[in-house]
């Protein structure tokens, strides 16, 4: 999650699994006072966004995600079974498709979007310049890069979206990686053997 000082938020990638973490979520919002204006999906499998329909009902807010990735969303129970995740919801919408290009704004803060297909065809990042820091969800982590053995999945794509794309940013953008810590485009650069 982002927010601004004015309590303006943005979620990326809802991951709640279960009710706790839900009542988790929502305890920081209200807590802080957050008005959650959009949520943001750098890929459609569940583990990213399991929390989306909780959002939906609880906040009225709609998930975004690329064009190309609609057809997990239909898949939904197949993917709580393939990665033996309880389905509590069903399945979310996507209100807007965005793509390459696109921006999305909260207050000052601007996000690209950068599509990174591999992990997923409508695997995408959001790009902050100004903060200098990249959610890439699960295209790469720290060391290691995302699985392309899913449906759609590829690997010579994401290879190539990953040296022509990702590592193009600044060399010392942090990297917020879908799963594990953090890591920075510098340090993936001299240390992923993938790249």
């Amino acid at each position: 999650m982002v927010y601004t000082e004015s309590g303006d938020a943005l979620i990326i990638d809802p991951g709640c699994s279960s009710q706790a973490e839900e009542s988790a979520l929502s305890s920081f919002i209200e807590d802080n006072k957050l008005s959650v204006k959009k949520v943001l999906n750098t890929h459609l499998h569940i583990d990213h966004i399991i929390g989306n329909r909780f959002l939906e009902e609880r906040y009225g807010v709609h998930g975004t995600g690329h064009q190309a990735d609609e057809f997990w969303l239909k898949r939904i129970k197949d993917q709580a079974d393939m990665f033996g995740l309880p389905l509590r919801h069903e399945a979310p919408s996507i209100s807007e498709f965005i793509k390459e290009g696109d921006t999305i704004e909260l207050g000052q803060e601007i996000f690209e979007v950068i599509e990174m297909p591999g992990h997923s065809p409508g695997s995408v990042a959001f790009y902050n310049k100004l903060q200098g820091c990249v959610f890439s969800g699960d295209s790469i982590f720290a060391g290691s890069i995302g699985r392309t053995d899913f449906k759609g999945g590829d690997y010579d794509t994401l290879i190539n979206s990953l040296r022509n794309k990702l590592m193009m940013l600044p060399e010392n953008t942090v990297i917020f990686c879908g799963h594990g810590p953090s890591t920075s485009v510098a340090r993936e650069r001299q240390q992923n053997p993938y790249i």
